[in-house]
């Protein structure tokens, strides 16, 4: 089920007069309706794997138990260690093994050894990538003593299983939304209208920008080496606000939906384009796992607080595992090296970068502009099928290729290039008004709303609604 579906529009008022109506003031019957919906709402693509999240949760519950009742060093390592061993175990099978199988093959084949082991025929779980990092942290923060476990199975697994934010997060700490599980809850009038504004913009994003670019970027991707290097660049730059208003367009949404049901999510984007430097880029682009990654594998390597050459490899490390948990493709891990590169100078001149701080100047806008090629330039290699493909098409842009542009093949490419041009200036202009006021998030008027809404009726991509995609990973 996704949030731009009939059945969802259908599913979530069902839940919602059930939740504050039937229900309301009583946690654990509120806790318990939360599992059934969120289970109605995974089962919906593939019911089986409801005993892999059911699996995932009953395991990290116990073993949090586990570590709890006991001091002894190495039992607690064993427990810990149990817990990584099967969610990373569970993870890997499901989205590597095919992966690992091929490459082993292919490496041995280029030295004339024919291994001939077969891949299988495996589906990937939606959101596997996202719930396995919230439950690990889960036991990684009992371990470190940083958090108690909780006894109430149904609110743990309400916690994991939570479905506004169950397949593309944010991947939220067990330290801030399990304890919003353990009180009562009451309606908020005021947050419940701060969540639908979120929702609508986030509709505004998703179905205006992202679903309106897909199509284009589909076609310049696909047919690269016929097309102008216009048209390749237009194809960068709107894949880049496809991913973006596409991922965060669903975040909007999750943080709007928890917060009508009385939960706050945490912020998973502040305005990443509009950064200067890279490392304001990952303060403000998928901030949970970028958080996640700088907690749980940075600072453990050592983080920063070690000689530079070893920071250097600290964070080569986090990024190529950043990139390899987005999916199993060479081109994700080369993505990966490229954004611990643009990191390198940040590391080897830290004092010549500032603080983040927005204010407008030409100075500022220079290097956001500088800023935002580089992560464009990062952009193909992730879209890319291969790092061949990827290659060629940057390599079509440096020579200045002539050839066709898809965004002027038809009217209907050239109407679909206006309204994504419409849609970011807007988006764009929205959070430059919102930094500059030193805001989180960007304020809608009861008009401004209206107009939205109107805007997202009107220029909406309705007929060629994708999934987010994100659920791919």
């Amino acid at each position: 089920m996704i949030f731009n579906s009939l059945a969802f529009i259908t599913f979530f008022p069902t839940f919602f007069i059930l939740y504050w109506g039937l229900i309301n003031d009583n946690k654990k019957s509120q806790n318990i309706l939360v599992i059934i919906a969120s289970y109605i709402f995974y089962g919906w693509w593939d019911w089986r794997f409801l005993f892999l999240i059911f699996f995932s949760s009953v395991v990290d519950y116990s073993i949090g138990l586990g570590l709890s009742a006991t001091s002894k060093v190495s039992k607690r390592k064993f427990l810990l260690g149990l817990s990584l061993s099967i969610n990373l175990g569970l993870l890997g099978f499901f989205k590597y093994f095919n992966f690992f199988i091929e490459n082993f093959n292919t490496a041995f084949g280029s030295a004339g050894i024919n291994t001939n082991i077969s891949s299988l025929n495996i589906i990937l779980p939606v959101g596997i990538s996202f719930y396995t990092f919230q439950t690990m942290s889960y036991t990684i923060d009992i371990y470190r003593n940083k958090i108690k476990p909780t006894k109430d199975i149904f609110a743990f697994i309400a916690f994991i299983s939570f479905f506004p934010q169950l397949v593309a997060g944010p991947i939220e700490r067990a330290s801030h939304l399990l304890p919003q599980f353990l009180k009562n809850r009451k309606f908020d009038y005021k947050k419940a209208v701060s969540g639908i504004k979120l929702i609508v913009f986030g509709f505004f994003k998703k179905i205006v920008i992202a679903d309106n670019s897909a199509q284009l970027v589909n076609e310049i991707f696909q047919n690269y080496p016929n097309e102008s290097y216009l048209s390749l660049i237009m194809g960068t730059v709107l894949f880049a606000f496809q991913i973006y208003c596409d991922f965060s367009g669903y975040s909007d949404i999750a943080i709007g939906l928890s917060r009508i049901l009385g939960f706050d999510l945490m912020y998973n984007f502040k305005f990443p384009y509009l950064s200067s430097n890279i490392r304001e880029f990952w303060n403000r682009w998928h901030i949970s796992l970028s958080s996640w990654f700088r907690d749980y594998v940075y600072i453990p390597l050592g983080g920063n607080k070690v000689s530079q050459p070893r920071v250097l490899f600290n964070t080569f490390c986090v990024f190529i595992i950043s990139g390899f948990w987005h999916g199993a493709n060479w081109t994700f891990v080369f993505w990966g090296v490229l954004h611990a590169l643009f990191f390198m100078p940040i590391i080897l001149f830290r004092e010549k970068f500032p603080k983040e701080n927005f204010h407008f100047s030409l100075k500022k806008l220079f290097f956001i502009l500088v800023n935002f090629g580089l992560v464009c330039l990062a952009w193909v290699f992730f879209r890319a099928e291969n790092i061949q493909d990827a290659l060629l098409y940057i390599r079509q842009i440096f020579s200045l290729a002539e050839g066709q542009s898809a965004f002027m093949k038809t009217n209907t490419h050239f109407l679909m290039t206006l309204i994504t041009g419409i849609g970011i200036s807007i988006l764009l202009t929205l959070e430059m008004k919102t930094l500059l006021k030193q805001k989180k998030e960007i304020e809608f008027s009861p008009l401004g709303l209206v107009a939205v809404i109107l805007l997202t009726l009107f220029l909406g991509a309705f007929k060629n609604q994708a999934d987010f995609i994100y659920f791919q990973f």
